[in-house]
C-alpha cells in the first residue's frame, strides 16, 4: 500500500477500521492467511476481503470464545489468522481462550480490538474497552499494539503478520480521525517513536492521545514550557532503552492513554522506571477507576481530561508543583 498524504488523508477520513479491512485487501493478495470474525464484518471494514477472498474468511457469528478456538485450530496449521471484534468482546468474552489457546499453547492469533476505548460511549460501558491492555497485558505472549493514527494501522497490521508472536492490535478513535503521518516512515514493533524531542517534560502517549499530546505540548510551549512526544505504540514489549533514556533528561514524564490509569501504558511505563535509580515522577492521563455516566466520544474525553487543552493543563500544574 502507497502511504502518502493523500491516502493518509482518505484513511483518516473512514478511521481505523475501515483502514485496517483495506489493509487486509491488499495482504489477502500474497499471504496464506484466514479472517475470522464475529458477526463483525462490516464493523470491521470486511465486507469487501469476504467477496474477494471467501475461502479466506470465516464468520463464526456471535461467539466470541468459539472465534479464539477455531482460530487456534487454524493456527496450528500453519496459517497466519486475524479475528476481529469490538475490543471487550475480543478480549474479556473470551479472556480464557486467549490464555489458554493463545498464551499458555502458543498458537499466534493476530486479534483485532474494534473500537477500544470509549469511542462507542453512545452505547455504554458494555461497548466501551477501557480494560483490555491491563488484561492482555498479564497474559504471556501477546504483544500489544495501540496505533496512534490511521496510517500507523496501516504499518502496525503489516508488521503483524511477519511477527513472530501473537498480537493484540487496539484500534481507538472514530471516523475523521487526526492525521499523525501522511507519509512512509519506520515502524518496528517494541519501539517507540519520538515526534518531538526538546524540553524536559517527557510525554509518553499511545492510539488517540498521541496526536492530543502534540497539541498539548504546543500549548505548553506558548506557555514556555518544552515537552518532548514520544508515540507508545507498542505497550508490550515496551520500549525499556527509550523509556530509561527519557528518565535520564527528564524532570517529568507524563503517560496519556484512552484506557484505564491502572495495567495499561501508564503502569507498563512505571512497572519499568520503579527498576530504575533516582528516575523522575510520572504523571498518569487516562480514564479513572470507575464506570461512570457515558454518552457522546467528544463528551467523555472533555470529561475526563483527555482533551489538548485539559491535558496541557494537568502537566502544567504537576510540572509548576515539582
Amino acid at each position: 500500500m502507497i502511504i502518502d498524504e493523500k491516502n493518509s488523508k482518505m484513511w483518516s477520513m473512514i478511521g481505523s477500521r475501515a483502514t485496517f479491512g483495506l489493509t487486509m485487501l491488499e495482504l489477502g493478495k500474497e499471504n496464506d492467511l484466514m479472517v475470522l470474525t464475529a458477526d463483525t464484518s462490516t464493523s470491521a471494514g470486511l465486507d469487501r476481503f469476504k467477496k474477494t477472498y471467501p475461502e479466506k474468511f470465516l464468520d463464526v457469528g456471535i461467539a466470541e470464545q468459539n472465534l479464539i478456538g477455531i482460530a487456534a485450530g487454524l493456527s496450528s496449521e500453519g496459517i497466519e489468522v486475524f479475528t476481529a471484534t469490538f475490543g471487550p468482546f475480543q478480549t474479556m468474552r473470551c479472556c480464557e481462550q486467549i490464555k489458554v489457546n493463545v498464551g499458555y499453547m502458543k498458537h499466534k492469533i493476530c486479534m483485532v480490538g474494534l473500537a477500544s476505548g470509549v469511542v462507542l460511549g453512545t452505547l455504554g460501558y458494555t461497548h466501551c474497552c477501557i480494560e483490555d491492555m491491563s488484561i492482555i497485558r498479564s497474559i504471556p505472549g501477546i504483544t500489544i499494539i495501540s496505533p496512534a493514527d490511521c496510517t500507523e494501522t496501516v504499518k502496525a497490521t503489516q508488521a503483524a503478520i511477519k511477527h513472530k508472536n501473537s498480537i493484540y492490535l487496539r484500534l481507538t478513535g472514530g471516523m475523521n480521525q487526526p492525521v499523525v503521518y501522511n507519509k512512509d516512515y519506520n515502524f518496528e514493533i517494541g519501539k517507540g517513536i519520538k515526534l518531538s524531542d526538546k524540553g524536559d517534560i517527557s510525554i509518553i502517549a499511545t492510539g488517540t492521545m498521541v496526536h492530543k499530546s502534540m497539541e498539548a505540548a504546543k500549548i505548553l510551549e506558548g506557555k514556555g514550557m518544552s515537552a518532548k512526544v514520544i508515540n507508545m505504540h507498542t505497550i508490550k514489549p515496551i520500549d525499556e532503552k527509550l523509556i530509561d533514556e527519557l528518565s535520564k533528561d527528564s524532570k517529568l514524564l507524563v503517560t496519556v492513554e484512552e484506557h484505564s490509569v491502572i495495567g495499561g501504558l501508564g503502569s507498563a511505563v512505571a512497572d519499568f522506571k520503579s527498576t530504575l535509580n533516582n528516575a523522575p515522577p510520572q504523571l498518569f492521563i487516562g480514564l479513572p477507576n470507575e464506570y461512570k455516566k457515558s454518552g457522546e466520544y467528544s463528551d467523555i474525553l472533555d470529561n475526563y481530561g483527555l482533551t489538548a487543552e485539559k491535558i496541557s493543563q494537568t502537566i502544567e500544574n504537576k510540572y509548576k508543583s515539582l
